[in-house]
């Protein structure tokens, strides 16, 4: 049986990890808080090793290399962790701002409207949110769900009347929560 490039290259690399997989993960529990980070990081150590094959030393010079990438792979984690943790302050404090820009009495409206929401088909859901909270019209959602934007008013249209029977007797005023646009935008036409 002859062996291709790509199937030594495979041999090789299951001889590199068998031979630094071990102390990998070793060096990477020492320098992570939990089980599941370790082996990410021996994950995307190894994924980086197989990306550039060509430039992994040989011998004992390779585990060394996997040190360093390693390394790297550890503080770029640390880095996206940290601008994760930046990103989810700054949310919290515009959605605290937010909801103290809301008066106390719409809290029972919006409660309201999410659990009729919680109700629907996913579909039916998606349609509300994305005409009602994202603020699209029917040309937009059509582009964003890739179907007609005819198709979207009508699913709207029966979206909105499930969403109606769904709230019962707790229904918001008329055009409050529940304002939708269906109209038809200038470029849509008829």
């Amino acid at each position: 049986m002859t062996t291709t490039p790509d199937t030594a290259r495979e041999e090789r690399f299951r001889e590199l990890y068998t031979a630094h997989f071990d102390a990998l993960l070793a060096y990477a529990i020492r320098r992570t808080r939990h089980p599941d980070d370790a082996a990410d990081l021996v994950a995307e150590t190894f994924l980086v090793a197989w990306r550039r094959w060509d430039a992994i030393p040989s011998g004992d010079e390779s585990r060394l290399w996997l040190y360093g990438v390693a390394r790297h792979v550890r503080s770029n984690a640390e880095r996206s962790g940290r601008r994760r943790e930046r990103l989810g302050e700054r949310l919290r404090q515009q959605l605290s701002e937010t909801s103290d820009a809301h008066p106390s009495d719409d809290v029972a409206e919006h409660s309201a409207v999410r659990t009729a929401l919680q109700r629907l088909g996913a579909a039916d859901r998606e349609l509300l949110m994305l005409s009602a909270w994202e603020e699209l019209e029917p040309r937009e959602i059509a582009r964003v769900l890739e179907i007609s934007p005819s198709a979207v008013r009508t699913r709207l249209s029966r979206a909105r009347r499930r969403l109606r029977d769904a709230l019962g007797d707790d229904r918001p005023e008329p055009g409050r929560v529940m304002s939708v646009r269906t109209m038809l935008s200038p470029e849509e036409g008829r």
